[in-house]
């Protein structure tokens, strides 16, 4: 028999396993749910073995991928979540759905154009038919293998913020660990789909993306759903820059099934997955941004058509829910780190409240207006607009938008002095790191001469710091 014929028959035995294992699992005739946990371990196993395992393993079927995507989303044990979801990020990796050719993780070919490849027979966890009420409703199940259409993610999302927003997370299922594990994968899933075709610039390879169809969907809303990923990663952030054994607590219930060892093994998992979703969110949020940026770029040039409807930017999104709750700046703030969106956050933020110049020239091309973290730097040389900004949005707010601005500038010209001493423009970038910190230490003495009794933040304290050793440096 050869290999091909070898792999088709055993991926033709799994799914026989599988329906024998649900079918004693629906009739109750296990008395437990632990027969049906020992049966899942091996039917994952046997899966990882076929598929995984050998060199040239195929990709398992459709029915296949969805047994092991219903045990994601239904597992009572620890052993079965956890195990079903590092087989499907192994599945992502090792056979995915969309791909650039010439491309690999040794090395890219510069020779011949590389092209999207799109698998589109591919299982995928996300139905694509999105608003075709009768293949969700009537044949869901059946023909995306339980696969989720985008009211359940913005379910999954609402869980998600009402479970977070506990102080004390209750044991009595396993059902938070199980649903942020769901919410990572479907990341993973959503980033695997579109950063290729976001990096072929073409509109048309775009608006296909998983991502972009379930965010067009008539069946969210769309400003709802992100002010609750807004929550949920402000909610994050408080979770673990707070005494973790204060709030990260696992309480027993009376209806627990749960086993002593299980707690345990959940109290030492949760802070691990806790912070993975805090960083899968933020990954949804960049794409999100990312999406709205190549949508604005097609409609300028002509792409865009009826079908492509219009939408609130996520980051005016961003901007109002941060302008509304102030005190969520300084949170979201701390969690988010991905540089160029974090300073274009900060910069359109500070914009929103800097006192614009009343006086204009006749000629128009005499003002320009500096939109750059610099030129917002430059705005607190003048005390009346610095006074009205810190009454508009508070002292310690407006540190932290500066030293967060900071940092991403700094990050941002940092990574481009290193490219530019393989293209030869070294000094160019050394300057503007220079007259960034300059700019950085002014606007800061003018804040302090401006409000006296103002106590400096910690993180501006090690910002100032950096800033003067980098001047140090580099003069």
């Amino acid at each position: 028999m050869s290999k091909a014929s070898l792999s088709h028959t055993r991926l033709w035995i799994l799914e026989n396993v599988w329906a024998k294992i649900t079918s004693i699992y629906t009739l109750q005739i296990l008395s437990d749910t632990s027969g049906f946990m020992y049966a899942g371990i091996a039917f994952l196993d046997a899966v990882r073995a076929s598929s995984i395992v050998p060199e040239h393993g195929k990709p398992p079927t459709s029915k296949i991928y969805a047994a092991v995507f219903h045990m994601l989303k239904t597992g009572k044990s620890l052993e079965l979540v956890v195990g079903s979801y590092k087989l499907l990020v192994d599945l992502n990796k090792r056979f995915p759905r969309v791909y650039l050719s010439g491309m690999d993780d040794s090395r890219i070919s510069y020779n011949s154009p590389s092209q999207l490849v799109v698998v589109k027979e591919a299982w995928s966890p996300i139905i694509e038919c999105l608003d075709n009420a009768t293949a969700v409703g009537e044949a869901g199940d059946k023909q995306s293998g339980g696969s989720l259409d985008p009211s359940s993610f913005h379910v999954l999302i609402e869980e998600l913020a009402e479970i977070l927003s506990e102080t004390k997370f209750l044991a009595a299922t396993i059902k938070p660990l199980r649903n942020m594990l769901l919410f990572q994968y479907l990341v993973i899933v959503f980033e695997d789909d579109f950063l290729p075709r976001n990096a072929t610039l073409n509109w048309s390879m775009q608006r296909e993306s998983l991502l972009s169809l379930l965010l067009g969907s008539r069946k969210i809303n769309f400003k709802g759903l992100m002010k609750d990923c807004m929550a949920i990663i402000c909610q994050l952030s408080q979770l673990l820059q707070s005494e973790l054994g204060k709030h990260l607590v696992l309480q027993e219930s009376s209806e627990s099934k749960l086993s002593k060892n299980c707690y345990s093994a959940l109290s030492l998992a949760l802070l691990g997955v806790l912070k993975d979703t805090c960083a899968s969110m933020e990954k949804l949020l960049v794409m999100i941004m990312d999406l709205d940026v190549a949508r604005k770029k097609a409609n300028i040039e002509g792409y865009t058509t009826r079908a492509d409807s219009p939408r609130t930017p996520l980051i005016d999104i961003i901007l109002d829910e941060l302008a509304y709750h102030k005190d969520s700046v300084p949170v979201f703030l701390k969690v988010f780190s991905e540089p160029k969106w974090k300073l274009e956050i900060v910069v359109q933020y500070l914009s929103k409240y800097i006192t614009k110049p009343s006086v204009r020239t006749r000629k128009p091309n005499d003002h320009t207006e500096d939109s750059t973290f610099v030129g917002a730097l430059k705005c607190f040389s003048n005390k009346t607009s610095t006074k009205s900004l810190i009454k508009k949005i508070g002292a310690d707010v407006v540190q932290f938008l500066l030293a967060h601005g900071y940092q991403a500038q700094l990050s941002i010209l940092s990574k481009g002095n290193a490219d530019g001493n393989i293209a030869g423009d070294k000094e160019g970038g050394v300057g503007a790191l220079v007259d960034l910190c300059h700019t950085f230490i002014s606007a800061f003495d003018s804040l302090r001469s401006t409000d006296e009794h103002m106590e400096i933040l910690s993180i501006v304290k090690e910002a100032l710091f950096t800033a003067a050793t980098i001047i140090s440096m580099k003069s």
